[in-house]
């Protein structure tokens, strides 16, 4: 069998880390299908897993990725996987970005939820924002009255547009940015709706309908 070998330079260690990222979000069903026979005849990939809502009894409307604009602001919701916080991916997370164990507003989350999402700039101004301005303008639901919370990366505190684990981004005329974004929650899962409240525009999508 051959060993995939890992360079120990920081490159190769800030490219593993996103492998690392990118596996947990995609699950096993991204990855292809290798050969199955001496004939080298392979099997068919199988699609890639953009989402585990079925788990929690959630029934898609519409497939990801899933689109909202207003007012020259795009949000692209291209993945979504919800894992129980005291799961096994989520202390891999931890470790990496320096995710805590809760947030000022929910102090013990039952759920963390990745999200992989492309914010884009259409305007003729420079945005900037952080992980809160994009909860606020565009937030996640899944039951009526219930809040998702943005989780901030500490081990990012200090870098802006980081497509490991997004924070703080500034985003010039034109400019986009495709990254992942982690969220807490601590309630029950009825719906999944997007909403975005930006400029004069209200804008929203039933990716599972109540």
């Amino acid at each position: 069998m051959m060993k995939l070998k890992i360079s120990k330079t920081k490159a190769g260690k800030t490219a593993v880390k996103a492998f690392l990222a990118v596996a947990l979000l995609a699950g096993p069903a991204a990855v292809p299908a290798g050969d199955v026979s001496a004939a080298g005849v392979k099997a068919t990939a199988a699609p890639v897993m953009t989402d585990n809502l079925a788990k929690f009894g959630l029934k898609k409307a519409m497939n990801l990725p899933v689109t909202l604009e207003s007012e020259g602001l795009s949000y692209t919701l291209h993945k979504i996987m919800i894992y129980d916080f005291k799961s096994p991916e989520v202390k891999k997370l931890q470790k990496l970005y320096g995710f805590q164990d809760s947030t000022d507003i929910i102090d013990s989350p039952k759920y963390f939820i990745w999200t992989k999402v492309t914010i884009e700039n259409k305007t003729n101004k420079k945005m900037h924002g952080g992980g809160n301005d994009i909860k606020a303008s565009i937030p996640l639901t899944f039951a009526t009255g219930k809040m998702t919370d943005a989780i901030w990366p500490k081990k990012l505190a200090s870098k802006t547009n980081s497509k490991e684990a997004l924070w703080t981004y500034s985003l010039k005329p034109g400019e986009k940015i495709t990254s992942y974004l982690g969220y807490v929650y601590n309630g029950e899962f009825d719906h999944f709706v997007i909403r975005m409240f930006y400029g004069k525009n209200y804008v929203e999508k039933f990716v599972v309908p109540e």
